[in-house]
């Protein structure tokens, strides 16, 4: 039998984006009905387009659920950290690291120390997730009971938390956009540095200036020592307590698998809970699923601390699994396909292209709801422009890692977006205006790319190209 289908037109593909849009607006802002119920409308919006193009349910189905499968590992991941984040807070990890953080760091430098210290978590890890989880959570809790607000905090600790995932060879989004790429590792990490190295030193400026805007005065510091006051009485503190996360770090520094790692992390938490902080065997065993409660009647610690285990991350997980299915469904009806041609014939320059790939990177994360399609997008629809104009693939590598790594958190519905957002407690829209490492990113390689700068052309291409050569392109 013929398969009778075609690609969608620029009507049709304006049509399912205009259409998404306006359902995530009228669900999330007009109606405050759950985010996975628009990204569910819009699976049935994508499907009357693939009918109307010759595609059937069955067809669409499977492409459907390639989407999920390609994205299960983040869901793994996501558990993982959700019980890791249970057990930590209820062992006593967490509530340490920010015992400890309160009395050592000074409130002047500390939006600079909080953006430091998950830039070492995370390229020591290579993840975002368990970055922001662990030490991104104590340093909410640090920030908070120095009066910083909190989407300040949590723009610092996601700006530090992206740098590892996006030069770390233990990074899976660092090794995924190398491998689409076709990239060595190494070659496409040294390839980054141009970028991140300017664009993390301005950002430590910038976090470092924000920071001697809230002098000691200018924060309630008695806050801070009352919240040192409540850990002690509801924990126990002590640098043992550190045990566990180092364990973890050094784990994942060595290159072991991120999943089975954060998972042991997690037990040992519920062995800490057991042994350390009073729990029951049971209870400590059932703070992986259920997540950690306290109620310490301080309303700061109990929001901060009351959260974790397998539960808290159902509704993110709920959420990633329909926004896969819709990148999903747009890549098996072509839609991704048919952008991708409509940018080719406008990607004639370097500045172009790699603003299309960048470009192609954010709708990944815009309409297909994780940083892995993003990375798949953003590759596969501009490679043949890179080969066509005798680019070098490090060029390629890097705009997609720019593009959709550090586009991800941006989106509230992507699975970064909402991570970040669940785990520090603060809304993507709050945070987003200081991802300061991010925007700066972004800037620096546009800037690059149309100043021909750290282009990594092929000697042949390094001179200028003429505007006759361009066209001819």
């Amino acid at each position: 039998m013929t398969e009778q289908y075609r690609l969608p037109t620029i009507g049709e593909i304006l049509f399912v984006l205009v259409s998404f849009i306006i359902v995530m607006f009228s669900f999330i802002v007009l109606f405050e009905l759950p985010i996975q119920l628009a990204l569910l409308v819009a699976w049935f919006l994508i499907m009357l387009v693939g009918l109307k193009i010759g595609y059937s349910y069955q067809q669409m189905q499977t492409g459907l659920l390639k989407g999920v499968n390609d994205g299960l590992e983040a869901v793994l991941v996501l558990i993982s950290v959700g019980a890791l984040i249970g057990t930590w807070i209820a062992g006593g990890i967490v509530p340490s690291i920010i015992y400890y953080g309160l009395s050592v760091i000074n409130p002047v430098v500390f939006l600079l120390a909080a953006f430091v210290i998950t830039t070492i978590t995370s390229i020591a890890t290579g993840t975002s997730f368990g970055s922001v989880g662990t030490a991104g959570i104590a340093m909410m809790g640090i920030g908070a009971s120095f009066g910083f607000p909190l989407p300040l905090v949590a723009g610092a600790v996601i700006s530090g938390a992206y740098v590892g995932d996006k030069v770390s060879p233990l990074s899976d989004t660092t090794v995924m956009t190398a491998s689409l790429s076709q990239v060595e590792l190494i070659e496409h990490i040294k390839g980054m540095l141009p970028v991140t190295i300017p664009a993390w030193i301005i950002a430590a400026l910038l976090f470092t200036g924000a920071g001697f805007l809230y002098t000691p005065e200018d924060g309630d510091l008695s806050v801070a020592y009352n919240t040192m006051a409540s850990l002690e009485e509801h924990f126990t503190i002590g640098w043992y307590m550190l045990i566990p996360a180092i364990l973890v770090i050094c784990l994942l520094a060595m290159k072991k698998p991120s999943i089975p790692v954060i998972l042991f992390g997690a037990l040992l938490g519920s062995l800490w809970s057991f042994f350390f902080q009073g729990h029951t065997f049971l209870d400590s065993i059932n703070i992986l699923y259920a997540g950690n409660s306290i109620d310490s009647g301080v309303d700061f610690i109990d929001n901060l601390l009351n959260r974790g285990g397998i539960v808290f991350m159902l509704d993110v997980i709920v959420l990633i699994i329909f926004a896969l299915g819709v990148g999903g469904l747009m890549e098996r009806i072509g839609i991704l396909e048919a952008l991708g041609d409509a940018l080719a014939k406008w990607a004639n320059t370097v500045g172009r292209v790699s603003a299309s790939t960048m470009v192609s990177g954010f709708f990944g994360n815009l309409f297909g709801g994780a940083a892995y399609v993003s990375l798949i997008t953003a590759s596969k629809i501009t490679e043949a422009n890179y080969d066509k104009m005798n680019l070098d693939r490090r060029l390629l590598s890097r705009n997609t890692e720019v593009g959709g790594t550090l586009t991800t958190p941006m989106v509230p519905w992507s699975d970064g977006g909402v991570f970040m957002a669940t785990a520090l407690g603060v809304s993507t829209m709050s945070y987003l205006p200081f991802l300061w490492f991010h925007f700066l990113a972004i800037a620096i390689a546009l800037f690059y790319a149309y100043t021909n700068r750290f282009t990594f052309q092929s000697k042949k291409q390094l001179k200028k190209l003429t505007p006759i050569q361009e066209e001819e392109l």
